[in-house]
């Protein structure tokens, strides 16, 4: 399974926001060293916008493509349509949810089956979660006092279409999310136009 390996905080440094969670991501985004001297062309600014996508979502190039052509046929517009689906990920909800502190740690935790989606052990990161659904730990899981002590610390901000269950270790989708509650700094409208080109 591919994967993006790419060190975190320099491409949070190159997109200018904090794509990987981390509090220190752009703690050096400031200095002499990393200040840029050339403005960035239209084009430049396009693919910026695009790159945050993938980088906010752990994905590939071949995986957003797909993505963007799934939501171009959906009656919403464009740009909402990509983010919706993007969002409604299983390693995504793991990430938000709280149960793991990165979106790399989250995919890896549905990819060891750690992750149950309904009662059912779910190993695919790119599964998409039904609204309704019910995302928890396996009883193994609830075992690790690492994952334990990461949902219960989980210091994220609450978000509107995700309810928390903190002493079941679990967590549901219960509606979809609208553009404005999604916790990303992305224009999507330049990433559709990126596309459409």
């Amino acid at each position: 399974m591919a994967t993006r390996r790419n060190p975190r905080f320099k491409e949070c440094r190159r997109l200018g926001v904090n794509v990987c969670g981390h509090p220190k991501a752009l703690d050096r985004s400031q200095s002499p060293a990393f200040k840029k001297t050339k403005k960035t062309s239209d084009y430049g600014l396009h693919l910026i916008e695009k790159q945050k996508v993938k980088a906010y979502y752990g994905i590939l190039e071949k995986q957003l493509r797909r993505y963007f052509e799934q939501a171009a046929k959906s009656k919403e517009m464009t740009g909402v349509a990509l983010l919706v689906a993007l969002e409604t990920r299983l390693d995504n909800l793991v990430y938000r949810l709280g149960f793991a502190s990165s979106i790399r740690m989250a995919r890896q935790m549905v990819s060891h089956k750690h992750i149950l989606v309904d009662g059912k052990c779910v190993n695919i990161p790119s599964f998409a979660v039904k609204v309704g659904s019910t995302i928890s730990l396996t009883e193994n899981a609830k075992k690790s006092e690492q994952f334990k002590k990461t949902f219960l610390s989980d210091s994220k901000a609450r978000i509107e279409y995700l309810e928390r269950e903190d002493d079941n270790f679990k967590g549901k989708l219960t509606r979809l999310p609208q553009r404005t509650e999604i916790p990303v700094e992305i224009n999507d409208q330049m990433v559709v136009e990126y596309y459409s080109k």
